[in-house]
């Protein structure tokens, strides 16, 4: 069996960090992902995907991650049912990230003060130092 989704977007929303009753760091954010086609209206429209991370991944997304960041996610589809305040059995389908992978710069205002790169993202070089 196979379940693996890839997805690249623009978070449409702050993450949000929780830390589980057994003190694991948990991460969700939603991803907007363009369709490939436009509407009816010419316009292409958004699809806006549920993301959950878990332990340092989750940690590190919430430091670095901002809306409006493009990321790409690498994870599993995962739909799970809760009840509700109000009693109501309610199902959600999630995106469980595995690997997040930051595609842009965060802005001077986003970045940490460490001088460290974002995971999933090199690093920048000199010019000088590039080989090519």
């Amino acid at each position: 069996m196979l379940n693996r989704v890839v997805l690249i977007g623009r978070l449409a929303q702050d993450p949000e960090l929780r830390y589980t009753p057994q003190g694991t760091p948990v991460c969700s954010f939603t991803l907007a992902v363009q369709r490939s086609r436009a509407g009816e209206s010419g316009e292409r429209e958004a699809d806006f995907v549920p993301i959950v991370t878990w332990q340092k991944l989750a940690e590190t997304c919430n430091s670095y991650l901002a809306k409006g960041r493009l990321v790409a996610v690498d994870g599993r589809l995962q739909i799970r049912s809760y009840e509700a305040r109000d009693g109501g059995k309610r199902r959600v389908a999630e995106v469980v990230a595995q690997d997040v992978r930051f595609l842009d710069k965060a802005s001077p205002a986003q970045a940490p003060d460490q001088g460290l790169g974002s995971f999933g993202q090199e690093a920048d070089a000199p010019e000088d130092d590039l080989p090519f």
